[in-house]
């Protein structure tokens, strides 16, 4: 290990630590749906909205949080982030019906938003030892985030279903306080970026269509993540176990796989080839949906998928244009959690009024949509197979790809 990696100072430590809570809440809710919809005596689909009401305002966020660290700086917009998820966190694990959580989990979002879309740069700014030594400490964040998250909210959701939300808040008000002690200022100097640049860039052909191409493959995410535990039947800790498994595949793809294979491949052949095989994924889950055993090999399978495909998905948009890629990665991911936010009351839907496997075969759908349509434009996106980003851009793409 090169020696200069631990060797960082205190303000990157503290980003770091937050960043693995931030990390965190992307699968923390998971384990305790089933929890939340008997204790609060709600449908699965008023459940399942916990995710939906997340990921609009994390999809709007996404439009605005360069232009908000631009004008505040990097330390206030982490700050402001980390304060917005511990107020929200707390007030929804001491909420008494979904319909409060709901809402509170749109102002998390938010927050989190705010908080990772910053993240990154800080560190770089900040590190010792040069940015390849930074963005090795933030990817193991980013990490360790992923997969720890579903399993301590299956530790706590065992306790309580409240647990989680004040088990995030608590650790994130620790992460506030450590970072407005240790960071003192900002480590690299405001970028303003007008406020329409975002939307100007969805008239680029070649970002509408991987935004596009990526709400459909959203579908397929966000099904098989919040959809899954209702069929599953676990409890909170198998739950936990189960997207742990989900989570440790999905960064070990997105942080070493994924690179990997656009050094070798062009991404205008990863994307439609991987967009296949979770197709072909979410399809064998529809079948798998009355076993267990089987629908834990799919979650998994799976979550190598969306590893990969989260990353690439985000190298494309950075590189398929001439634009800043900070505005056209937020551009895209504007656009691209509107299908995440749909997906999870979709699916609930769906099960209620059909099957239990039509949720799988819709997204196995969407997904084989999204494979056809960025094919049939990989004309467009000749820029995207060619150009390779450097360690820092690689590491915003895989950024951006998780910030859900």
């Amino acid at each position: 290990m090169n020696s200069s990696l631990l060797r960082q100072p205190k303000a990157v430590w503290a980003v770091a630590f937050a960043s693995v809570v931030a990390f965190m809440g992307i699968g923390l809710v998971d384990p305790i749906l089933p929890a939340i919809s008997d204790s609060l005596e709600a449908s699965p689909t008023e459940a399942e909205m916990l995710f939906t009401s997340y990921l609009v305002v994390t999809g709007i966020a996404m439009f605005f949080t360069s232009w908000v660290s631009g004008r505040i700086g990097a330390r206030r917009t982490l700050l402001l982030g980390l304060a917005l998820v511990v107020v929200f966190a707390a007030l929804a694990g001491a909420a008494g019906n979904v319909d409060q959580i709901i809402g509170l989990r749109a102002g998390w979002g938010l927050g989190n938003a705010l908080f990772i879309s910053t993240a990154l740069a800080t560190i770089i700014g900040a590190a010792a030892g040069g940015a390849e030594s930074a963005i090795i400490l933030y990817e193991a964040a980013l990490g360790l985030g992923i997969a720890i998250g579903p399993l301590l909210g299956g530790l706590l959701g065992s306790v309580s279903w409240r647990g989680p939300f004040f088990g995030t808040a608590a650790l994130m008000a620790v992460a506030f306080i450590t970072i407005a002690v240790l960071l003192r200022a900002d480590p690299t100097p405001r970028v303003r970026v007008p406020l329409s640049a975002p939307f100007k860039a969805l008239a680029r052909p070649q970002i509408l269509l991987l935004a596009v191409t990526a709400l459909l493959y959203n579908i397929g995410f966000f099904t098989l993540l919040a959809y899954t535990p209702f069929p599953l039947g676990f409890s909170a800790m198998g739950l936990g176990w189960t997207f742990f498994g989900w989570g440790i595949a999905l960064a070990v793809t997105s942080v070493w796989v994924a690179p990997a294979l656009t050094r070798r491949f062009p991404r205008t052949a990863v994307l439609p080839a991987v967009l296949t095989l979770l197709a072909l994924d979410l399809a064998a889950c529809a079948f798998a949906v009355t076993s267990p055993a089987a629908l834990v090999v799919g979650v998994v399978a799976g979550g190598a998928l969306l590893g990969v495909l989260n990353t690439v998905f985000t190298e494309s948009v950075m590189e398929a244009t001439d634009l800043p890629r900070s505005v056209a990665s937020s551009s895209y991911s504007g656009v691209r959690f509107l299908g995440g936010a749909a997906a999870p009351p979709l699916a609930t839907v769906l099960a209620e009024h059909f099957t239990a496997w039509t949720p799988y075969v819709v997204a196995a759908i969407s997904v084989a949509l999204g494979a056809t349509l960025v094919w049939s434009g990989r004309g467009l996106l000749a820029r995207a197979s060619t150009a390779h980003e450097d360690a820092a851009e690689e590491a915003q793409a895989i950024t951006a790809g998780e910030v859900a």
